[in-house]
């Protein structure tokens, strides 16, 4: 099976398990979008977006000596955006509608994180 199909699985299963998840991207570190389950157009965008906002995160956090990335995890008006790295090479974006339940967000999030890392890893 190819890559796209399988991280799309993950991101099924993740949309399945959460119900207020909208929506996720998975790209690339340089922002290649590799699976997208959003509606509209937005995933080419939400890629390249994602990709920086990974870059940025993970130098705050070796700038400070606080660590590895787990997430970064921005609130909005109208809901939420969570960023995973799954493994070295892949950035999984996360939507969530307002009123969300953050704890379950961000362990499903990392779930399926940890999934899409695996399944990387395997196709490799």
């Amino acid at each position: 099976m190819e890559l796209r199909k399988e991280v799309l699985e993950e991101m099924t299963l993740l949309r399945e398990r959460t119900p207020d998840v909208s929506g996720s991207v998975a790209c690339t570190v340089d922002g290649m979008q590799i699976a997208c389950d959003l509606e509209g157009d937005r995933g080419e965008q939400t890629a390249a977006l994602s990709a920086a906002l990974l870059a940025m995160s993970r130098r705050m956090l070796t700038m400070t000596g606080h660590g590895a990335l787990e997430e970064t995890l921005i609130s909005g008006t109208a809901g939420f955006v969570a960023f995973y790295a799954a493994g070295p090479t892949i950035v999984l974006t996360v939507l969530a509608k307002p009123g969300a339940n953050v704890g379950l967000l961000r362990l499903e999030g990392r779930k399926t994180a940890a999934g899409v890392a695996a399944v990387a890893a395997r196709r490799h």
